[in-house]
């Protein structure tokens, strides 16, 4: 099983590095100034407080959440494995004093213990091939208190809402052609998809006792509607059906055993 984990992790290095240089350009990956920034903020700044703290982004990917962080005023450390990935993120942030990228894998970061107040990644989780070894380095990396912050959503199976909306965007496309920027390669990501351990689908119901027993409390979740909302804003009909097809979720805990001072997650149970 190792082994399979191994050449599976090369296979979605490749993919994502593959799709760097043109994946802000597909829908939702890209973070637009105004509305749907300013939902970001509030998403985050609401989780780790107005007061800037050392936080760890797991995946950063081309920097887009890197943004938000910096823009409130958080000392950055920004990770992920795709070198062609990080090209980018640094290019995009160049000569900015408070982020620091290094090359890593998310689920073995190989970070000092306790050395961040909170760790957050946007859309990482259902990737992992080894969950249960990743929030255990997850949790010995943060500090007394420290929170970690999760943005996802279950990819494998639309919503009801989102299977009508699925069949608009297909109509859409036969009409006026597909999208050339959603969806990239996507007989290839469906191939590692069918391979991970959430492959068949991210879901809290899952997800928050694997947490717990990694020895994560005070888990709490949230939908990200507001962020969808925000999306929906300046989109185009078949960008704003986009945001309809799945459920998303914000997902905050802490380190067990810990006192959680300040930094305790506000208390948000509703979950889309």
């Amino acid at each position: 099983m190792k082994r399979i984990n191994r050449d599976l992790k090369e296979e979605i290095r490749d993919y994502w590095s593959k799709r760097s240089e043109t994946f802000d350009l597909a829908f939702g990956h890209a973070i637009a100034a105004g509305p749907e920034l300013d939902a970001w903020a509030a998403a985050v700044k609401q989780a780790l407080g107005p007061q800037p703290r050392r936080v760890l982004e797991l995946a950063c990917g081309t920097g887009e959440v890197t943004g938000v962080l910096l823009g409130l005023g958080h000392e950055v450390t920004a990770l992920d494995f795709s070198e062609a990935m990080l090209t980018v993120a640094r290019r995009k942030h160049a000569g900015h004093k408070k982020v620091r990228f290094i090359l890593a894998d998310a689920e073995s970061t190989m970070e000092d213990e306790a050395s961040y107040e909170a760790i957050i990644c946007r859309h990482l989780v259902w990737t992992l091939t080894e969950p249960e070894q990743a929030f255990s380095d997850w949790r010995r990396i943060l500090r007394p208190g420290g929170l970690l912050l999760i943005f996802d959503g279950d990819w494998a199976r639309p919503t009801l809402m989102g299977r009508a909306a699925s069949l608009v965007i297909h109509v859409i496309d036969l009409l006026v052609g597909a999208d050339p920027h959603h969806g990239g390669m996507s007989d290839r990501h469906a191939a590692i998809m069918a391979q991970l351990p959430f492959g068949g689908g991210l879901t809290t119901k899952r997800l928050v006792p694997m947490l717990a027993d990694a020895g994560f409390a005070d888990i709490e979740l949230s939908s990200q509607w507001t962020i969808a909302v925000a999306q929906r804003k300046h989109a185009t009909l078949r960008n704003k059906l986009r945001t309809l097809i799945y459920r998303r979720f914000i997902l905050s805990c802490r380190k067990s055993g810990e006192a959680a001072g300040s930094l305790r997650p506000h208390v948000d149970r509703r979950h889309g």
